[in-house]
C-alpha cells in the first residue's frame, strides 16, 4: 500500500525501482548491515511508543520530555572531561548573531557572489584563523578536527607523491579513526613513533630510525589531547621530517596559542585543529568545526581542500568578496578534486569568527591562562593528596593525566554517580594503565569545582 508522504511507495513503482537496480528487495539493500542491529519490518508495529496506535501531539510531547528526563546533565561542575572537545564559556552574543536569519539559513553558497554578507564573515573567519596560527592561506572549512586530518594526510601524499604518514603514539584515537579511513583508499600507511614515557614527547631518536625519506608527512598534536603535553621536541621533529623532504601537520587546540609559539612560527607546512572551542559549546558531539591552514606556497595552495574566499574590488570599483578556490568534486572534474566533501561548518566558523572578534587578543590569553592556572591548582591540590599528578612531566594547559590507586574506570563511574563527570579512563591506551586518567580544567572551572573534585575523588578512593 502506498504511503501517503513518502514518494514512489506505491508497489508497483517500487517494483520497477527495484528491478531496475537488479535487487528483489528493500531489505537486500541493507544486506551489508549486521543483522542482529537490524529490525524485522514485522516487528515496527510492537515497539513501545505508540502502543498500537499514533499518539496524539499531547502524547507525543509527554512521551519525548520522559525519555529526555533520563539524562543526566554536568553543570555544576562542569565536566572535567576533554580529549578534544572541552566544556568553555560560550558569550550569548555569538548565538545570537549566527541566529539570524542572513547567517543560518544561507546554507551553503552554490551562488556564492550574490551572498556578499556570508562572503565576507567567511573572509573574516580566515583572517582571524590565519592571524591566530601565523599562516598565510585559511580555508573555510571542514567538518572537524579529525575530517580535516584526513584530508590533511591526503594533501601531505599528493604534494610529496609518498603514501606514508608518522603519527605519535598518544595522538588522539577517534581522531585516528576517522584519519586512517581517509587514508585507507588511496593505500596511506598511518604509522607510530615512540613518545618519551616520562614526559610524553616525541622519541626523537625512534623518530630517525623511521625512514622519513619515505614519509609524506609527520603529524603532531601541539598540545597533545590525550595527554595534555605540550612537546617540546615538536621543533626538532619537524625539523627531521623537512630534512627528509616530507611536511609538517601540526593539530592544535586554538585558545592555547595565545601562549604557545603558533603553528606557523614552529614550521608546520600544514595546520589543522578543532573549532569547537571558539564559541560552539559541546552540543552533544557537534556540528563542530574543523580548521584548515596552510603556509604560503603554490603547490600547498593548490592541492588546499574546501573553499577559500578572497577580497577584490567590483567593475564599479567596490570592495567585493569572491570565492577564488573551491576544489570540490561538484566544481570541477572528480578525477582532478581534492577532496569529495560536499558541504562544510559555514555557520560554525561564523560563530568562531565573532567568538574571536568579541575576545580579541588580549580576551584571548586571559582565557588561556585562566585554564593554564586552574589545571595547574587542581593537579598540585590533586598531588598533596596523594595522587600521581601530573603522570606526565611536560607542560600542560588545561589537560592532564594523573594516575590514581584504583582502577580509573571505577573511580569515574564513581564519580558520576555523585554528580561529577571526571575525566576520560586511558586503559588500553598507548602506554597507559588501568588507573591512568585525563582530567581537564578549564576557565569555566572555579577553585570551588575544583575542591569539590579532589574531595570527592578523595571519598571514592576511601581517603
Amino acid at each position: 500500500m502506498a504511503h501517503p508522504w513518502i514518494p514512489n511507495s506505491h508497489p508497483s513503482i517500487l517494483r520497477e525501482m527495484l528491478e531496475a537496480i537488479g535487487v528483489s528487495s528493500v531489505e537486500e539493500l541493507y544486506s551489508d548491515v549486521p543483522p542482529q542491529v537490524l529490525m524485522d519490518p514485522r516487528e515496527w508495529d510492537s515497539l513501545p511508543i505508540g502502543e498500537g496506535r499514533p499518539l496524539s501531539e499531547v502524547e507525543l510531547l509527554r512521551r519525548v520530555e520522559e525519555v529526555l528526563s533520563k539524562n543526566r546533565y554536568y553543570t555544576d561542575p562542569p565536566p572535567f572531561v576533554g580529549g578534544g572537545v572541552w566544556p568553555r564559556h560560550v558569550p550569548p552574543a555569538v548565538k545570537h548573531i549566527i541566529s539570524r536569519s542572513e547567517f543560518l539559513t544561507a546554507y551553503t553558497p552554490y551562488q556564492a557572489e550574490i551572498s556578499q554578507g556570508l562572503m565576507q564573515a567567511l573572509f573574516e573567519y580566515q583572517s582571524l584563523i590565519a592571524e591566530l596560527v601565523e599562516m598565510e592561506v585559511v580555508n573555510a572549512s571542514h567538518y572537524d578536527w579529525s575530517s580535516a586530518i584526513g584530508e590533511a594526510f591526503l594533501m601531505a601524499s599528493r604534494v610529496t607523491r609518498r603514501r606514508r604518514v608518522i603519527i605519535p603514539e598518544t595522538a588522539n584515537p577517534l581522531h585516528m579513526e576517522v584519519a586512517r579511513t581517509y587514508a585507507y583508499g588511496p593505500g596511506i600507511s598511518v604509522e607510530e613513533v615512540r613518545v618519551e614515557r616520562d614526559t610524553g614527547f616525541i622519541d626523537l631518536d625512534d623518530l630517525e630510525a623511521r625512514n622519513l625519506g619515505e614519509a609524506a608527512a609527520l603529524y603532531v598534536e601541539y598540545p597533545s589531547t590525550y595527554t595534555g603535553v605540550v612537546d617540546e621536541n615538536l621543533e626538532a621533529a619537524g625539523e627531521a621530517i623537512h630534512k627528509h623532504g616530507g611536511l609538517l601537520i601540526v593539530g592544535f587546540e586554538p585558545i592555547s596559542m595565545s601562549l604557545l609559539k603558533p603553528p606557523g612560527r614552529l614550521g608546520a607546512d600544514i595546520a589543522v585543529g578543532e573549532g569547537q572551542p571558539l564559541g560552539l559549546g559541546l552540543n552533544y558531539g557537534g556540528p563542530y568545526l574543523g580548521i584548515f591552514a596552510v603556509k604560503w606556497s603554490s603547490r600547498l595552495v593548490r592541492q588546499m581542500p574546501g573553499r577559500l574566499i578572497g577580497m577584490t574590488s567590483d567593475a564599479e570599483g567596490e570592495r567585493a568578496f569572491a570565492m577564488i578556490l573551491q576544489t570540490r568534486e561538484q566544481h570541477i572534474r572528480r578525477s582532478k578534486a581534492t577532496s569529495n566533501i560536499t558541504t562544510n561548518e559555514a555557520l560554525m566558523a561564523i560563530a568562531a569568527a565573532v567568538y574571536l572578534s568579541l575576545l580579541g587578543p588580549a580576551g584571548l590569553r586571559e582565557v588561556a591562562e585562566a585554564s593554564w592556572y586552574m589545571s595547574h591548582y587542581a593537579s598540585k591540590k590533586l598531588s598533596n593528596s596523594g595522587i600521581e599528578s601530573p603522570l606526565l612531566s611536560g607542560e600542560f594547559i588545561m589537560d592532564f593525566t594523573v594516575r590514581l590507586p584504583r582502577r580509573a574506570r571505577e573511580v569515574r563511574e564513581s564519580l558520576a554517580r555523585q554528580g561529577i563527570l571526571a575525566g576520560i579512563p586511558l586503559e588500553g591506551f598507548s602506554f597507559f594503565t588501568d588507573k591512568d586518567l585525563l582530567l581537564t580544567v578549564t576557565e569555566v572551572h572555579t577553585k570551588r569545582h575544583v575542591d569539590l573534585l579532589v574531595d570527592r575523588l578523595a571519598g571514592a578512593l576511601g581517603g
